[in-house]
């Protein structure tokens, strides 16, 4: 039995590294809570809000669904990820 769901495992065929992948679903966690905080505050929202319909209310669980679902392109440049 695993923690995470999706597994992590599963998650990797999406991205061409582990560090990539935390990196990206941390960031859009990021995202997702600013817009939840955003809401509640009653404020603008700036940002893009889930783009899945998930049971968790975890921003990091639903990064990692978007992920699994392909919801989140990876792109790399020369110097970074972007």
């Amino acid at each position: 039995m695993s923690l995470l769901e999706p597994q992590i495992e599963n998650l990797l065929d999406n991205s061409d590294s582990r560090f990539t992948l935390v990196m990206e679903v941390a960031k859009r966690g990021r995202q997702i809570n600013e817009y939840f905080n955003a809401i509640k505050r009653q404020e603008l929202v700036n940002t893009r809000g889930p783009q899945i319909t998930s049971v968790t209310k975890h921003p990091l669980s639903i990064a990692m669904e978007e992920v699994a679902q392909g919801k989140i392109e990876f792109r790399r440049v020369a110097d970074g990820i972007k």
